[in-house]
């Protein structure tokens, strides 16, 4: 049990690895004969990149004191032989925490000073700021060292009522949330606004990303954790205490943080060991804790099988003393089993889905590409038989017949330059509904819509409209794109019937992915914009703030289908070049071809022979591609260990994965 996830994981990069070699192996070949244009190139290049940087993200929510530092210390620092990160009463982790391996960096923690929340720049953007990380390597080998090294996630600093009001820690219109005012007037905020931790632990090696979230008022006070952060980790793990339940706190974070989102979510009643009662027998306490997991489940709405009570001081303590009975008293190998045997299966679900449709992609591009030279190789095998017992004079009319067939073909230059400039406006016209500019327009409106209103109260409306208006641009982006495949699918046809060609047309893109995306962020914001945030939308700054998250969020969704829609076109214009040159270098092999006869009329058999050979050796390929294609494809649908308990996670965005490793760092003295 215990090394189940850790187990699943490894054999998750195994087969991501093998998958790599394969894609790696179809590349080769597909280049060494000439095969790989730049669309196949591109699909297979897209695929490699996500097998190289695929990871599993789980995020860790809980309010303060309910033992969530502590679980993440038995998950991943027992073998360290103490506790890590700070999980004693009064010591708490008091901002986010990114936890994950990058194997080219050296251990280290990288924190970004809270002040950054005054300006304008969201955490995305700042993430490419390295001159503004303060960062502490980390002594791995040294647990003493790394555990004061780490306490720096839970420093504060004194500042004024009105610098924490502007840091979003202060609420007039709350005061029973506010931070209790120190002697001098002042009042404690986190002194850091987000911390990312490079750490060789082997789960995290193998590809597991972990989010340790603070409690609720820092997680309103930072929106990118509701709004980008959580909804983009593969799962969460929310903690209550056993002894608690449900408290209306927790149900706050869960209700406005958690309750809408679409990840797996499993819940943890942390702290059983409290339960612990010697005037009641094992089996009294143990029905306790059995109906506080049923409790819990109805009040969240979950099914039971996914509330886990444990103990994290005894796993930790478990581990740490090599008690094997300790740890299963702790109850959590069981949770470990669940993430293992619940969600990895899904990861391969994704990435199986993307490898059979990459596969089928650059299968259908190259077997088109071979059935041209055989349609082209054909065509002179059957005009050389019928010269078989002909004279010189007959082969001399053919020559002058390949001549004029050249040149007619000529002809249709013309209407493929016309072609190329309807195609590129109507493209145009099409990606104008996708661009950036666009995006910022139209949540430049939504900002002028909620700032019209009484204490920017019809945020929430003014965002479900921009969706609306967003959803449009798709519906018109597809009306477009189905015009375009429409003027196409004509013109390939007619060019098919006048001059010979073989073109076909790829399947129009839909758009899914994009319409998932803005669903998902539709259904993130739409929660986050209850009365309180809209109160704080009436600051400039954190509206800024909100803006541009909102449109690096929107960018990338609609830069997604934009790469969609260029692909398609790069498709067709690639397909309409690639024929255009095999034709003119079909014509030069047949005049070539009949001078030779016309010079030596031994050679009209050797001449078919050789075309006879370059089919075999284009059928050869073909089943070599097919070949190949299929094992890459087969080779991710095996085994794949699918769960069926609810439907698989959609593909995730670009740059899930957290940037644990900031260049250019300003090393703090320690």
């Amino acid at each position: 049990m215990e090394l189940s996830l850790a187990g699943q994981l490894d054999a998750l990069a195994a087969w991501r690895l093998g998958l790599d070699r394969q894609t790696d192996e179809l590349a080769r070949f597909l280049k060494d004969h000439a095969l790989l244009d730049e669309v196949p190139q591109a699909h297979l290049a897209g695929l490699r990149e996500r097998l190289a940087s695929d990871r599993l993200c789980v995020a860790f929510v809980a309010e303060f004191s309910r033992g969530k530092s502590e679980l993440i210390n038995a998950i991943f620092f027992a073998d360290t032989g103490r506790r890590v990160l700070p999980a004693t009463p009064g010591r708490t982790t008091m901002c986010p925490v990114e936890l994950g391996c990058d194997a080219a960096a050296t251990p280290l923690l990288a924190l970004l000073p809270i002040e950054t929340r005054l300006e304008s720049r969201s955490l995305a953007e700042l993430r490419g700021q390295p001159e503004l990380w303060t960062r502490i390597r980390l002594e791995a080998d040294a647990p003493d060292r790394l555990a004061e090294a780490l306490g720096e996630v839970m420093r504060t600093k004194a500042v004024s009522v009105e610098t924490a009001r502007a840091l979003g820690f202060w609420h007039d219109d709350a005061p029973e949330d506010n931070p209790p005012r120190l002697a001098e007037g002042l009042v404690e905020v986190p002194a850091w606004r987000h911390a990312a931790i490079n750490y060789p632990h082997p789960l995290l090696k193998r590809g597991l990303v972990v989010l340790d979230t603070p409690g609720l008022n820092a997680i309103g006070a930072e929106p990118e954790l509701t709004l980008s952060l959580l909804p983009a980790a593969h799962a969460v793990v929310f903690i209550l205490g056993a002894d608690t339940g449900v408290t209306k706190s927790d149900l706050a974070v869960w209700r406005d943080q958690l309750g809408g989102q679409s990840m797996t979510r499993f819940v943890v009643l942390n702290k059983i060991d409290t339960l612990a009662d010697p005037l009641l027998s094992a089996e009294v306490v143990d029905g306790q804790i059995e109906q506080q997991c049923r409790n819990t489940a109805a009040t969240l709405d979950v099914p039971r099988e996914r509330v886990f009570p444990l103990s994290a001081r005894q796993a930790l303590a478990g581990r740490i003393d090599g008690d094997p009975g300790a740890l299963a008293a702790s109850r959590l190998p069981a949770l470990e089993e669940a993430l293992a045997t619940q969600l990895l299966p899904r990861r391969r679900e994704v990435i199986e889905r993307l490898v059979a449709e990459t596969a089928q992609t650059v299968e259908l591009q190259a077997v088109r590409r071979l059935g041209d030279q055989r349609r082209l190789i054909a065509e002179q095998m059957l005009e050389l038989r019928g010269l078989r017992g002909k004279n010189t004079g007959k082969v001399t009319l053919m020559i002058e017949r390949v001549d004029r067939e050249a040149q007619e073909f000529e002809r249709c230059t013309e209407r493929l330059a016309a072609l190329r400039v309807v195609h590129a406006r109507m493209l145009r016209e099409l990606l104008v509904g996708l661009s950036s500019d666009g995006l910022r327009d139209e949540v430049v409106r939504m900002q002028r819509e909620v700032e019209a209103t009484l204490f920017n109260l019809g945020a929430k409306k003014a965002f479900i409209g921009l969706c609306a208006r967003l959803r449009e641009r798709l519906r018109q982006a597809r009306a477009r794109g189905q015009e375009t495949s429409d003027m196409l699918q004509a013109t390939f046809r007619q060019l098919n019937s006048d001059y010979g060609f073989a073109l076909t047309l790829t399947k129009l893109p839909t758009l899914e992915r994009c319409d998932r995306e803005l669903e998902q962020i539709e259904r993130s914001y739409v929660q986050y914009l209850g009365l309180s945030q809209a109160l704080r939308l009436a600051e400039p700054r954190f509206m800024e703030q909100f803006r541009r998250m909102l449109v690096s969020k929107l960018r990338m969704a609609f830069e997604n289908a934009s790469g969609e829609v260029e692909l398609w076109h790069k498709a067709a214009s690639n397909q309409v070049d690639s024929q255009l040159r095999e034709r003119r270098r079909g014509f030069k092999r047949r005049r070539d071809g009949l001078e030779r006869i016309q010079a030596a009329a031994g050679d009209l058999d050797h001449r078919i022979g050789d075309l006879e050979s370059q089919d075999a050796r284009w059928q050869h390929l073909l089943t070599r591609i097919r070949g190949l294609t299929g094992a890459l494809a087969g080779a991710a649908a095996s085994d794949s260990g699918a769960s069926t308990d609810g439907p698989a996670a959609p593909p995730p965005q670009r740059a899930v994965p957290p940037n644990l490793a900031l260049v250019a760092p300003r090393t703090a003295a320690r």
